[in-house]
C-alpha cells in the first residue's frame, strides 16, 4: 500500500531529509514531490518554507472482519455524519479565516472545503464577483492561498497543503498554459530557434514544463529571477542519420 507523508524545511532538500530521518527510509525507497516551493518573502514578509510529499511503500494492516450482527448494530446505532466544518477542526480554521478575509474584500461567496487526493485540502470559492478573487493572472487568487496557508499553519507541527480556487480557475488556467506550451513549441520548431514565454510563478511554470516534456523536438528551462523569471523553449536538432553506404555480398 502506499502512504504519503508531507514535511517542511528550510529548502526542499532540508524537507526531504526530515521526511526521510522520520521513515527511516533512503532516499532511493521513496517518490518525492515539491508541494510547495520555499519563498524568502518581500522584506522577510510572507516568508514560508518548502513544502514535500513523500510517497512510500507501507505493508497493508489487515482488518478483522465485523460479525454480522455486531456490525449491523453498529450501523443502526452511529449518529448522522457530521458537517466538514465539525468533522475537522482545520476546516472550520480556514473556513473563519477565509470568511473574515472575504469579508475585509467585500465579497461574499460560497466556500466548498474538501479532502485532496494526495492529502491536503482543496478550498473552492463561488459567487459573484470571483473577478475581484482571481486578480490579474490568478495573483490574487495566489495571495489568498498562501495567506490562507500562512494562517492556518502558523505554530502547527504538521503543516498541510491548503489549495484556493475560484470558479475553477486554476484547472482552466492549467488548459490555457498547456495550449500555449503547444503553441510556443510548434514556434521553436517552425523557426529552429528558443521561445521565452512572459514571466511566470512556480506554479505555472511547472505546467508548462510538465506540458512539454515529452514533446518530441523541444526542452524546456527557466530563466531569470522572481519575480521575473520565464520558461525558455529551445529547439532541439534531430540527430543526424548515417550517411554511409552499406556494404553489398555478391554472390
Amino acid at each position: 500500500m502506499i502512504k504519503t507523508l508531507e514535511k517542511t524545511g528550510r529548502t526542499e532538500d532540508d524537507a526531504i531529509a526530515a521526511a526521510l530521518a522520520e521513515l527511516g527510509l533512503d532516499r532511493d525507497d521513496v517518490s518525492v514531490e515539491i508541494v510547495e516551493r520555499a519563498k524568502s518573502g518581500f522584506l522577510g514578509i510572507g516568508a514560508s518554507p518548502a513544502v514535500v510529499r513523500v510517497s512510500y511503500e507501507a505493508e497493508d494492516e489487515p482488518e478483522a472482519p465485523a460479525e454480522p450482527k455486531i456490525a449491523e448494530a453498529a450501523a443502526e446505532e452511529a449518529p448522522a455524519p457530521a458537517t466538514a466544518a465539525e468533522e475537522n477542526p482545520d476546516y472550520a480554521a480556514i473556513r473563519t479565516f477565509l470568511s473574515g478575509l472575504l469579508e475585509r474584500m467585500g465579497v461574499k461567496a460560497d466556500i466548498e472545503i474538501g479532502p485532496r487526493d494526495n492529502g491536503g485540502v482543496n478550498v473552492n470559492l463561488s459567487g459573484s464577483g470571483m473577478g475581484a478573487i482571481i486578480g490579474r493572472r490568478g495573483e490574487t487568487l495566489d495571495a489568498i492561498q498562501h495567506l490562507t496557508n500562512y494562517v492556518v499553519n502558523r505554530g502547527s507541527d504538521k503543516r498541510m497543503h491548503i489549495s484556493v480556487d475560484a470558479e475553477n480557475y486554476r484547472s482552466k488556467r492549467e488548459e490555457s498554459l498547456a495550449r500555449l506550451a503547444e503553441k510556443m513549441a510548434e514556434k521553436a520548431i517552425k523557426y529552429k530557434r528558443s521561445m521565452a514565454l512572459e514571466p511566470m510563478n512556480s506554479y505555472e511554470r511547472h505546467v508548462i514544463h510538465t506540458a512539454l516534456q515529452n514533446y518530441e523536438g523541444v526542452t524546456t528551462s527557466s530563466t531569470g529571477e522572481e519575480p521575473n523569471r520565464r520558461v525558455v523553449v529551445s529547439y532541439v536538432k534531430p540527430e543526424p542519420t548515417s550517411n554511409k553506404p552499406q556494404s553489398r555480398e555478391w554472390a
